[in-house]
Parts: C-alpha cells; structure tokens; sequence
C-alpha cells in the first residue's frame, strides 16, 4: 500500500513530487535542500550551515513518518563541489553516530536554487508489520 507522507514541520514541496512515500516498510524521501521550514527561504551559508539544514529537514520528514535517523538504510548525497566533501561528512557524520547507513556522493554541475548540498534517503519501519 503507498502512502504519501505529510511532515507538517518540515518544508513544504516545491514542485510536483511529494516529500516522502511510504511503501511497505521503506520510506521514500525525496531530496531535501537547506530550506528552512518555517519561512520557506533558504539558508545562506557554509557547506556545513547548509548540510545540517539539509539533514534536520530529513530529521523531520522521518519524524512526519513516526521514523527516526535511525531508520535510514541509505543516502545519496549531491554535492556542487567534491572538494566540500571532508566538511559535509563532518557534519554528515554527527547526525549518524552509530551504525550509519550505506551511502553515495556525486558531485553534480548544479543543484536547484544553485544550493551547495542536497541529501535524499531511504528509511526502514522495522516496527511495520505490512509486507
């Protein structure tokens, strides 16, 4: 059974997709950019400013999700400049202390809104019991 997930505290869509979808036990989530959630505008900033942005959002699209940052099995990280990689995973790395999930980087020619960072996920609901 598919169902879109609405995170009533993270940013809203900004185009036709839907921030996450649930199927089965794995959550979708679409890309995330440093948005922030309550005035829509984006957040200005260093590659780091920006990365913890980007993942507190997907904190709370999991969250609209009843997941954690536990949950992620998989990320793909965009990145405008490869040489910003050693400071993303920096940060990248505090918000996956333990156990973090697999994960991709490329480095793309531009990202939208020319942001420096964006970060997409596949969550797990091991508590589902619908298979």
């Amino acid at each position: 059974m598919r169902e879109v997930i609405t995170a009533s505290k993270a940013p809203k869509a900004v185009g036709p997709y839907s921030t996450a979808v649930r199927q089965s036990v794995f959550v979708f989530l679409s890309g995330q950019i440093p948005l922030d959630p309550e005035s829509g505008q984006l957040i200005e900033g260093s590659i780091e400013e920006q990365t913890a942005r980007v993942l507190d959002n997907i904190g709370l699209v999991l969250d609209g999700a009843g997941l954690t940052m536990a949950d992620v099995i998989k990320t793909t990280v965009f990145l405008k400049n490869m040489g910003d990689f050693p400071r993303m995973n920096e940060v990248y790395a505090k918000y996956f202390p333990k156990d973090p999930p697999a994960r991709s980087t490329l480095e793309v020619a531009r990202l939208p809104r020319d942001v420096q960072v964006e970060i997409e996920a596949i969550a797990i609901d091991s508590r589902a019991t619908r298979m």
